[in-house]
């Protein structure tokens, strides 16, 4: 199955990271929501982001910050919905919240698919407007 994904993650205290190229990033306790997709097997891809295995290779930013032992993804959220609506996802979450800056989004021309937030409830909203997530 290919389609968009969101993953609901809790940061439990701060910590800063290096990702990739930009460079250190601090994130506080939170919550946050990162918007993915997969065009080949989004089974696997979930699954991939779940592994918290030390020899995990990394190949997202999401991976530096899903390898650390104080995040934890608290939620998923599936759609068969086609890429471009990753964009449109993460365009639509990330009005009035904290952005990352250019996480996840090196492939395209979002601000961001990592949005801090302070509640789930913004996700209720979301999903009252925007059908097909489960």
């Amino acid at each position: 199955m290919k389609g968009i994904y969101i993953l609901i993650i809790k940061i439990k205290k701060p910590i800063n990271i290096k990702v990739g190229k930009l460079g250190i990033i601090n994130f506080k306790k939170s919550l946050y929501v990162y918007i993915g997709s997969s065009q080949n097997n989004l089974e696997k891809r979930i699954k991939r982001h779940q592994n918290k295995s030390k020899n995990k290779k990394i190949h997202w930013h999401i991976d530096y910050l899903l390898k650390n032992k104080n995040s934890e993804i608290i939620k998923i959220l599936v759609s068969k919905k086609s890429k471009e609506y990753e964009c449109i996802t993460a365009k639509t979450l990330n009005k009035n919240n904290q952005l990352i800056n250019n996480f996840g989004s090196s492939d395209c021309k979002c601000k961001s698919h990592l949005i801090k937030i302070k509640e789930i409830p913004i996700l209720k909203d979301f999903k009252s407007f925007n059908q097909n997530w489960y």
